[in-house]
């Protein structure tokens, strides 16, 4: 059974850039559209905001609207609707464990701050066994226009970012766009300060060929299950956040993994993606892998 997609709402500007996302992205994939709305009935001493079933009444009206705004444009897109009374985390961690992918909105404060990722989309993310998508407030269609790339962060060996490629290579092969994979690497302590070690390494064959290796490894099972996608192979010296984000500008998409494990604290989103989702200009996707 296929999954559908599914966008979170609320009714914010954000949100509905967000079920705009998901709705091309579900055209583009030839699967259903489920749309999600949590609320709570919220009770306010002296004003007349009615009772439960009133506010539920408002509620649904809200997705009602918000939902005919895509199937006008998409005749024809399978669109299933829920409105859920619940705590926002929960109620979208739970439809997120169902879907394809979750799609949220997030408000952006142009290219210095990035994303303004609240809780509810940082638990969001840290609690979903799903990708998590991020979508900024004024993202258009014309962002996902031809030679822009999906981007994608690949780290280790390739089993640990099996499913962050995998999601790349099917969004890209879904839009017709290339993938450019990205893999950044640091020297290590030893060799930080010392020429005559950095000589010696270069004479080697260096570092760079190592990671350069290491990243066709880890691509080459996703260039034969989709040979009709271009791949960019990207190494470059820098932080993973650094090294992503200097390409960020090319990118109608970015991938980055995040590591499903629970510490001591909770779960986490992880440095990379949290620099990401807030400074990059483009959507977003948090694929959470072991």
């Amino acid at each position: 059974m296929t999954r559908p997609i599914t966008a979170g709402i609320d009714g914010t500007e954000e949100s509905l850039a967000a079920l705009g996302w998901a709705a091309r992205e579900a055209v583009r994939r030839d699967t259903a559209l489920r749309v999600v709305h949590a609320w709570r009935f919220q009770p306010y001493e002296g004003i007349d905001a009615g009772d439960r079933d009133t506010q539920a009444d408002w509620a649904r009206k809200a997705v009602t609207e918000a939902v005919r705004t895509v199937t006008g444009r998409y005749t024809g897109l399978e669109v299933d609707t829920d409105l859920v009374e619940g705590g926002s985390v929960d109620v979208l961690v739970s439809a997120a464990a169902d879907a394809d992918m979750l799609v949220l909105g997030s408000r952006g404060h142009g290219p210095v701050v990035g994303f303004l990722v609240g809780s509810v989309g940082q638990q969001v993310i840290a609690e979903s066994t799903r990708p998590v998508v991020l979508v900024r407030a004024g993202d258009q269609a014309s962002a996902e226009a031809a030679g822009r790339e999906i981007v994608v962060g690949q780290e280790g060996d390739p089993q640990d970012s099996a499913e962050t490629l995998r999601f790349a290579f099917e969004t890209a092969a879904a839009r017709g766009a290339a993938v450019r994979a990205v893999r950044a690497w640091t020297l290590p302590p030893v060799f930080a300060y010392s020429p005559a070690s950095l000589q010696l390494l270069d004479e080697a064959g260096g570092l760079e060929p190592y990671e350069k290796k290491a990243l066709a490894a880890a691509l080459q099972p996703w260039r034969e299950r989709f040979p009709g996608v271009p791949v960019v192979e990207h190494v470059e010296m820098g932080s993973a956040g650094q090294v992503l984000l200097s390409v960020a500008a090319r990118a109608q998409l970015m991938v980055v993994g995040r590591r499903a494990r629970r510490t001591a604290v909770g779960n986490r989103i992880g440095s990379v993606a949290h620099g990401v989702l807030h400074h990059a200009d483009c959507p977003v996707a948090v694929v959470p892998h072991v």
